[in-house]
């Protein structure tokens, strides 16, 4: 059975949605939750010819970004695969910033593309919180280390620039938005961390927040993004147990060289 507090979190999901009405189409479809590959760890050396053919490469290749993610399988309950894009997505993040140098936040949040949509390759998951109506969305990309650190130099600039502004979504409805610094374990090489809270008002003029909390961090040469929100309790021990996780699974991945698919 659904605890009374989900309930409460999905009624201000429906309430908030009615005022910040989703277009039908968003750009963050979520794919199907992928198997996670095996991890062949070599018994003995192989074959000189053998060995040639299968020598590590040092370019991230897609199977090895699958085989790095991390799955609600790891969360454990209450996450479950994801059952498609949570409504907020356009309802609230689809907005215009009365600040321009806060724009490019909301955009990256909408297309949920914190290290740009060339990043290739990519491997994403969704996951979502039953209990808590929170939903949950995990990648593992390529990208130059340079590039990786200067999105993570931008990120930490926006509590400071970006502390608080307004947005209006495409219905017109007026956000506040706020944001700060989430704390996140010391993992992988870099990283930061942001809870975003996006509140507006619900029919009755209660006000109805959105919190996003958002993960980014480089491992060698790799990148891992976290965003995990919902309009109910977002649960930020789980955003950080999955960096710590993600960038030791993708560690391993690195270790090995290469995967079995």
């Amino acid at each position: 059975m659904t605890p009374p507090r989900a309930a409460r979190a999905a009624a201000r999901v429906l309430a908030f949605s009615g005022l910040l009405a989703a277009t039908a189409c968003s750009a963050l479809s979520t794919p199907p939750t992928a198997p996670q590959p095996t991890i062949t760890l070599p018994n003995s050396a192989p074959p000189s010819s053998a060995k040639a053919s299968a020598a590590p490469s040092s370019a991230l290749t897609e199977a090895m970004a699958r085989a790095a993610l991390v799955t609600d399988a790891d969360l454990g309950e209450p996450w479950k695969p994801t059952q498609g894009v949570a409504t907020w997505h356009d309802g609230v993040l689809k907005a215009k910033a009365d600040r321009r140098g806060c724009q490019r936040l909301l955009d990256a949040l909408y297309a949920d593309e914190l290290f740009g949509a060339d990043a290739r390759p990519r491997a994403v998951v969704g996951m979502d919180d039953e209990w808590n109506a929170a939903q949950m969305r995990y990648q593992v990309l390529a990208r130059p280390p340079a590039e990786i650190d200067k999105t993570l130099a931008w990120l930490k600039s926006m509590p400071k620039k970006c502390a608080q502004f307004a947005a209006t979504t495409t219905t017109g409805a007026v956000l506040g938005v706020q944001v700060g610094v989430l704390p996140l374990p010391e993992a992988g090489d870099a990283r930061q961390g942001l809870r975003v809270l996006l509140t507006g008002q619900s029919p009755d003029g209660a006000p109805s927040t959105l919190t996003l909390d958002v993960a980014a961090l480089r491992v060698g040469e790799d990148a891992i993004s976290v965003t995990n929100g919902g309009f109910g309790d977002v649960q930020t021990e789980a955003t950080q147990a999955a960096v710590q996780l993600g960038a030791d699974r993708l560690r391993e991945v690195r270790r090995q060289g290469r995967v079995q698919v």
